[in-house]
């Protein structure tokens, strides 16, 4: 819905024309800033022309959802929705959807990922994923507390506060309701104060003061509600976050170790503290930049039906409900013309599936960690972040003197225990021979060298992932277990040492001299690839 210049012909939208070609230098600092603030990222994707602004009024009631998920489905423009039915002019709220989805573009394919963490519009998906193993090594950096932030200027409580007249979305056809929480993150603490969890999990509101929220069995935020049931205690201080510094929204995506407290990794993958204020109702720190933040009490004995909702994984079933924690609102404060930011999520390739994939660099590094010899990781986007290859150093995995069956046994049962294989259903063990970010390379590995069945190890005894089809209406009978498979792609003989195979391909069937003749004279031979 919109075009690329000025005069436009389409009324829906207006892009962003540039005045004048920034400095190489002025993008740098534009694109490093854009990390830790919405505003400036979203003038970043203006920069980029990666950017529709929609003037126009468009319906909270399954419209933005429709335009969202078909930008997620085409790769094209991030929608900005400056005029949104039932929104009070200058306050609650505009729109804005696919915060970390692709780009139409095969150079900058990942160019919306990168921009989200302070990298150039052109980064790789491996350059992405080792941005990640690379702060492994940086210290945590503590928040840089603030008196107060932009998430000051407005402030509604008690009475002023009704969620149902607010212009929450209705995101799909069949939703159980309208998610006002897709894409912010959730703030929680344990009781004694020494933990804090920042994660994203979908809200539905319920009434004019409480949100219905997925709060999912092994994750952070269950791990802390237990805390405070062990405590005694029946409601926990709660703020939800939305419009965050985009490291922010990609960290709280992640599989952060248990115990680590965002905030301070957020700090340590932009180099910077990151600004925080406290809130109005609680002690909790939230982003002082944040767009909108609701602030409460998550309830330990109240619930409510949660669902359906059009999940990430493209599937939704009919009268698909749970019984779900209540979370209620005290407390709203937000940004002049404050953004709210909505995921429509449903097949690829949409920010669930992109910060979903950066699992990878997490299991990575717990492969390390144990010892096992994996040189690379990577969740690919066309199995929507539920498979993972795994590129195996051959050299150090024949000193092991193992083998298939035992290798495997071993590797399953470290990494499908940890959080970062939570959505990862299925790992694929490449050699070095398959680049692991290239998915035709890892299909090809698949199919000509995992045996059905023989190469197949299969791990039933182990925590599954309940929200996979599969997994909750599928034939097992417990859809919180099982349901993980590690497909072993090396050949018998790559155990023993004996490699005897290579590639068939243009660059590895042909001499250099040949080669280097044929792409001289490739255009000239009629061809344009």
């Amino acid at each position: 819905m919109a075009s690329s210049s000025r005069p436009n012909p389409n009324p829906l939208s207006r892009a962003y024309t540039k005045q004048s070609s920034p400095s190489s230098a002025e993008d740098f600092h534009a694109a490093a800033d854009a990390q830790l603030d919405f505003r400036t990222f979203v003038d970043v994707l203006r920069r980029d022309d990666d950017l529709a602004e929609i003037d126009v009024e468009v319906d909270p009631h399954l419209e933005v959802g429709a335009i969202v998920r078909r930008v997620s489905e085409f790769n094209d423009k991030a929608p900005l929705f400056n005029n949104v039915k039932g929104a009070k002019k200058g306050g609650l709220w505009r729109m804005f959807g696919n915060a970390a989805s692709l780009r139409n573009h095969d150079a900058e394919k990942y160019g919306r990922v990168a921009r989200n963490l302070g990298l150039p519009a052109n980064a790789s998906w491996k350059a992405i994923s080792d941005r990640f193993r690379n702060i492994k090594q940086a210290t945590p950096l503590p928040p840089n507390i603030l008196p107060t932030g932009l998430c000051k200027q407005n402030k509604l409580v008690g009475d002023q506060i009704d969620l149902d007249s607010l212009p929450a979305p209705l995101l799909h056809e069949g939703d159980g309701g309208k998610y006002l929480q897709t894409y912010g993150i959730h703030i929680l603490q344990t009781p004694d104060g020494s933990w804090t969890n920042w994660s994203i999990f979908r809200g539905m509101v319920y009434d004019r003061n409480h949100l219905v929220c997925l709060v999912g069995p092994g994750q952070h935020n269950s791990i802390i509600r237990q805390k405070w049931l062990d405590a005694g205690k029946t409601e926990i201080p709660w703020a939800l976050a939305l419009g965050v510094p985009p490291a922010a929204s990609i960290v709280a995506a992640m599989p952060v170790p248990e115990g680590v407290s965002e905030s301070e990794y957020v700090g340590a993958v932009v180099g910077k503290p990151l600004d925080l204020v406290r809130c109005e109702l609680s002690d909790l720190l939230v982003p002082a930049n944040s767009e909108i933040v609701l602030e409460g009490v998550f309830s330990l004995t109240q619930t409510a039906p949660e669902g359906p909702f059009g999940d990430y994984l493209g599937l939704v079933f009919d009268n698909d409900q749970r019984m779900s924690p209540l979370f209620r609102v005290d407390a709203i404060t937000y940004r002049d013309d404050a953004i709210l930011p909505v995921s429509v999520p449903g097949r690829i390739t949409d920010e669930s599936h992109t910060t979903a994939a950066l699992a990878a660099s997490e299991l990575l590094t717990l492969c390390h960690d144990h010892g096992f010899p994996i040189k690379e990781a990577c969740a690919s986007l066309e199995t929507m972040a539920t498979w993972c290859a795994l590129q195996v150093d051959g050299e150090a995995l024949r000193r092991l003197g193992t083998n298939s069956r035992d290798f495997c046994r071993q590797l399953g049962e470290v990494v499908f225990r940890d959080k970062s294989c939570m959505l990862i259903n299925r790992i694929l063990l490449v050699g070095e021979d398959v680049d692991v970010y290239n998915f035709r390379d890892v299909m090809w590995a698949f199919v000509t060298r995992c045996r059905p069945g023989i190469g197949d190890h299969l791990f039933e005894d182990l925590p599954g992932f309940y929200l996979t089809p599969y997994m909750s209406h599928g034939p097992g009978s417990d859809p919180r277990k099982g349901g993980k498979l590690i497909s072993d792609c090396l050949l018998p003989m790559e155990y023993a040492g004996e490699r005897t195979f290579r590639k068939v391909d243009f660059e590895t069937s042909y001499p250099a001299h040949v080669k280097d003749k044929i792409k001289a004279a490739w255009r000239d031979m009629g061809f344009t690839s």
